[in-house]
């Protein structure tokens, strides 16, 4: 097989989003595989936004103490591959094939007990048997969805790292903030070390109850390790961190944002964490790990005059953080905004975070099928920002050009900028057509 022919096997298992919530599969799957994901100790992270990030953060950390490390992300902004990194790298599309092509006769064996593996979980014994292979030191695993029946639960992380839960995938996760701590707090395992981003107080109670149940430690947020000070640096922030084993200082993070210096904070803790005894991590080691720690799609400057800027927050916590840092980080007198959603967000709350920050906006669709229709998402635009500030425009390779003329039209000293956001699926169709990798 090519590795065209495997992205294709892997797609016809299924939309990611859509599967019956259950470790069954996985288990039998993994079972035959000979249980890969016990192969190497696990830092496991869930959480509801800031996953990703952190994920990165915690894979740059090990990698500096030069540790072989394997990282699992979704979902996945341009290509599949970029799902399953070893070494910092995703795996090339040789490499993508023969992962697919040991793990396929196991496949079809749970598949003939008519129990189909879905797409995720396809994906997540992929990179349980390439980081056996590899053979990696540490896995850094981010879970798909919820935490309790997502496929990567069938691995134990040594370290749970559960980043800020809000209100998201509430058909599948429950209605409530409470409830959806219930299915995430799901990977804290008995033995395990919590670290604990700050939370609601519902969901906070939910996994201190999680970990007091299983006999876990637990490491909090704004307690036993935090941000202790953070300013505006070129290209990012100058932070200092309270760790569990000691203080560090001048951290130049080269990402944006409050919720990125937290994210920054539970990754040092989960690497603390994971490292055992008392001695902090050396110092210059945690600067240089953070200087080189990269998280496309979030906050990404893509092009300059004017300036473009790409995130992929898809929920109301999600754009708030990152308007937040927006406002901190960019000087725009004027802002202009391109947005493309999955229907069943709640596209209501995203665009009334986005208007009082937003002069104008470009509304458009992205590559999924999940997309809202633009008619709708237009319709309900011009109720929150007006008829006159919303721009209705089919497809997303326009409608960036629609922004980026605008933004122009206004002059090269105007200030004005242009933030692309909306969707995961979103932020990678346009790093893709605004060639962000090539730029970098």
């Amino acid at each position: 097989m090519d590795y065209r022919a495997v992205e294709q096997a892997i797609m016809q298992r299924g939309v990611e989003w859509s599967f019956e919530p259950s470790l069954d599969r996985i288990a039998a799957l993994v079972d035959l595989l000979g249980s890969p994901q016990h192969s190497y100790p696990v830092v496991h992270v869930a959480g509801t936004n800031g996953k990703s990030s952190t994920t990165r953060m915690i894979e740059a950390l090990l990698r500096e103490r030069n540790l072989r490390v394997g990282r699992f992300t979704s979902p996945h902004l341009v290509s599949m591959r970029e799902r399953i990194s070893v070494d910092g790298v995703p795996l090339s599309e040789e490499r993508f094939v023969e992962v697919y092509e040991d793990i396929a006769p196991y496949l079809e064996m749970v598949d003939s007990r008519g129990r189909r593996l879905s797409f995720f979980e396809t994906l997540t014994a992929m990179a349980f048997a390439a980081f056996a292979d590899a053979p990696v030191d540490v896995a850094v695993i981010e879970t798909g969805m919820g935490g309790v029946t997502d496929a990567t639960n069938v691995a134990d992380g040594t370290v749970a790292v559960i980043t800020p839960i809000s209100l998201d995938h509430v058909d599948y996760l429950g209605p409530d903030v409470e409830t959806i701590a219930g299915e995430k707090a799901g990977i804290i395992k008995s033995g395990a070390t919590a670290v604990l981003a700050q939370q609601e107080l519902p969901a906070a109670s939910v996994l201190m109850r999680q970990a007091a149940e299983v006999g876990a430690t637990v490491a909090r947020e704004g307690l036993e390790f935090g941000v202790l000070s953070r300013e505006l640096a070129i290209g990012g922030q100058l932070i200092r961190l309270k760790g569990l084993k000691g203080t560090y200082d001048d951290i130049l993070l080269p990402l944006y944002g409050a919720h990125q210096a937290g994210n920054a904070a539970c990754a040092l803790a989960a690497v603390e964490a994971l490292t055992g005894g008392d001695e902090p991590l050396d110092a210059d080691l945690v600067r240089q790990a953070f200087l080189e720690v990269r998280s496309p799609g979030r906050l990404e400057v893509v092009r300059r005059g004017p300036t473009v800027v790409v995130d992929a927050a898809h929920n109301p916590a999600g754009i708030r953080a990152s308007l937040d840092a927006v406002q901190e980080s960019f000087d725009f007198a004027k802002l202009i905004g391109v947005v493309a959603v999955f229907e069943d967000k709640d596209v209501q709350g995203i665009l009334e975070l986005l208007e009082p920050m937003m002069d104008e906006i470009v509304v458009t669709r992205n590559s999924s099928p999940r997309s809202m229709d633009v008619d709708d998402l237009a319709a309900l635009a011009e109720e929150i920002f007006g008829l006159d500030r919303v721009h209705q425009v089919e497809r997303l390779d326009s409608a960036i050009d629609r922004a980026i003329g605008m933004a122009d039209a206004l002059g090269e000293f105007s200030g004005a900028g242009v933030l692309i956001t909306g969707s995961v699926v979103t932020a990678g169709d346009a790093r893709l057509l605004l060639k962000a990798d090539e730029a970098q």
